[in-house]
């Protein structure tokens, strides 16, 4: 005689979402981690440690707005294209009605331009300089001594 097994009835409990036992998804690094920084924030981030690098001896620097924008506007006639060297990195906007001094980094130019963080960081502190300088009707090598050293 075959004794039929008598099918398992379903165990009470709390349903799961997770299919496979692993647990709930959740993000794959913590705000606080690089890892969690977008190339955006990374790259603005380099802004403002040149800024600061500078701001040591030149205080005046915190009246100047610095700015990170992705490309710079194509101001040419019928949206004609810049070649590789007409690509600004930056630009400087002077002061205003009321409005302060604008030195702008831009990112894209900068990244494309740059293989690594070092290099990248080495850049952007060159456009920041050469962009403080021109606002501040200097040279380069007097807003930073060690400008062109790199």
């Amino acid at each position: 005689m075959d004794n039929p097994v008598p099918p398992r009835a379903a165990a009470p409990g709390p349903r799961r979402r997770d299919r496979h036992g692993r647990g709930m998804r959740g993000p794959v690094a913590p705000p606080q981690v690089p890892l969690a920084a977008s190339r955006a924030e990374v790259f603005a981030d380099l802004v403002q440690d040149s800024v600061e690098r500078l701001e040591r001896r030149w205080p005046q620097l915190a009246d100047i707005d610095f700015l990170v924008l992705q490309v710079p506007r194509l101001d040419g006639p019928r949206g004609a294209a810049w070649s590789d060297e007409a690509v600004p990195l930056g630009g400087t906007v002077p002061a205003r009605e009321g409005r302060p001094a604008c030195v702008v980094v831009y990112r894209r130019p900068v990244e494309i331009r740059t293989k690594g963080r070092e290099e990248r960081a080495a850049l952007v502190h060159e456009v920041v300089v050469e962009q403080v300088a021109e606002l501040l009707g200097l040279t380069p090598e007097t807003v930073d001594p060690r400008y062109g050293e790199d």
